[in-house]
């Protein structure tokens, strides 16, 4: 280890910020970027991963660097997912409380469905290809989980030492790409059918979306929203600073219990992956911050900046060191998924939100929408076009059926990589069917026994 290893490491890290840089710039002047809404860490990671020594080579990028960037997204995955829990308020939201389960259930059913098409995908093609073990899964890892979360089965893979990873967080990055562009324009499509047939209660024509939207800042800085509460004085310690240590504090405390489980060769816990230690050490601390009455030094936008900033850097160097090879590969199966997705997807989302939800039930529908193809952030843009003000609850039900997606969701992972591994893709892909039963039933009940207690 010497400082050579830390310079190399600052070099390239510099140089996909410089990518990143150029992606703000497209998205604010190409009308394609501001139309799709394509994040600035998409289109820059695209162009260096076009550039560079996947694509057509034109950049002299070490191939050094290229196996950080592979990497980076498994590593920034343990802070990210390791900070959901820290200031959680499952309470928080006075207008919310209709429709919150329900919601919930209904999107942990899409993600469940979204695996079980992988997965049918994989099954069915088997005759045709030679698929590593968890090829389908990146469906709902791309559409319900993100970028982000690409890298988060890199790093499950990777730590359960499957040669493999790389080309299965390859295709998570495609697949989420797809979900994300094609959930927007999608959706877009969606609300402009709604507002005509009359279903969206607060949108009656369909304007144009805001300019900042599109260029991805805001010129007036009195509009400018405000980042987070400074929580610590910086005599003592920097606000930002405080929350990083919380979130990497944690990492360190997961990655030794984790090496000490380990070296005692403790069963089924050392097969568990390092994020998911990192999740529940999370919410014991906070927990514990709870109880002591320290929550007011947690800010929970400052929290999500510092999760964000993360996820920028993980989603641009995980397009950047894409597997082309792979892609190409498996791209009639990765196509099939994709468009079987999108078309599963908005057909369960509209039926089972029509059906379950009575209040602004195409409101719920469009946010479960954008997040179930891209990200959390893309259910409240297109949410936003449908309800400008956030006027009704909405907003606060999605949020938190976000929420209960979120733990679920990241706590099944781990079992399904158990289950597929053991069992194989077939009895994967009828567990996956099961659960998806199960949970739309679970969203059948919390509608009715909602609606019987409003009767009542």
């Amino acid at each position: 280890m010497n400082a050579q290893i830390f310079t190399e490491l600052l070099y390239s890290i510099g140089f996909i910020s410089l990518f990143l840089l150029l992606g703000v710039f497209l998205r604010a002047k190409i009308k394609f970027f501001g139309q799709t809404f394509i994040p600035a860490s998409v289109i820059g990671g695209f162009i260096l991963f076009i550039l560079g020594a996947n694509g057509f080579n034109l950049l002299n990028i070490p191939t050094e660097w290229i196996e950080i960037y592979s990497l980076i997204p498994g590593i920034l995955i343990v802070p990210i997912v390791a900070a959901v829990p820290l200031g959680l308020r499952l309470t928080s939201g006075v207008k919310a409380g209709k429709n919150v389960l329900s919601l919930a259930a209904i999107m942990i059913a899409v993600a469940l469905l979204q695996f079980a098409l992988g997965f049918g995908t994989q099954f069915v093609f088997s005759s045709s290809y030679t698929f590593y073990d968890t090829f389908g899964w990146e469906l709902g890892i791309g559409y319900v989980g993100g970028h982000g979360t690409a890298g988060l089965l890199g790093n499950m893979l990777h730590q359960a030492n499957l040669p493999y990873w790389q080309d299965a967080q390859g295709v998570a990055i495609t697949t989420a790409t797809f979900g994300l562009v094609g959930g927007i324009l999608f959706g877009m499509l969606l609300i402009n059918f709604a507002s005509r047939r009359g279903h969206t209660q607060i949108l009656k024509n369909v304007s144009e979306i805001p300019q900042a939207y599109k260029i991805g800042y805001i010129k007036e800085p009195e509009k400018q929203a405000s980042m987070g509460r400074e929580t610590t004085l910086s005599a003592s310690i920097d606000a930002l600073a405080f929350h990083l240590a919380l979130i990497l504090g944690v990492c360190a405390v997961a990655y030794f219990v984790l090496n000490l489980i380990k070296a005692y060769e403790i069963p089924i816990l050392n097969k568990i992956a390092i994020w998911a230690y990192a999740v529940i050490i999370m919410f014991i601390v906070w927990n514990v911050m709870l109880k002591l009455k320290l929550d007011f030094l947690v800010d929970d936008k400052i929290k999500s900046r510092i999760a964000g900033t993360l996820t920028e850097y993980a989603v641009i160097a995980a397009i950047a060191a894409l597997p082309l090879k792979t892609i190409f590969i498996y791209l009639l199966p990765i196509l099939t998924m994709v468009v079987l997705g999108f078309i599963f997807t908005i057909a369960f989302l509209y039926f089972m939100c029509r059906w379950l939800l009575k209040d602004y039930w195409f409101e719920h529908m469009i946010a479960a929408l954008g997040c179930c193809t891209g990200v959390f952030l893309t259910g409240i843009l297109l949410l936003r076009i449908c309800d400008p003000d956030f006027k009704t609850s909405v907003l606060a039900n999605y949020s938190l059926a976000y929420t209960i997606l979120s733990v679920i969701y990241f706590a099944a992972l781990n079992f399904i990589l158990v289950f597929i591994l053991e069992y194989g893709v077939f009895f994967t892909l009828i567990f996956c069917i099961v659960f998806t039963c199960i949970f739309s039933l679970l969203a059948v009940l919390a509608s009715k026994f909602r609606l019987e207690a409003k009767n009542g």
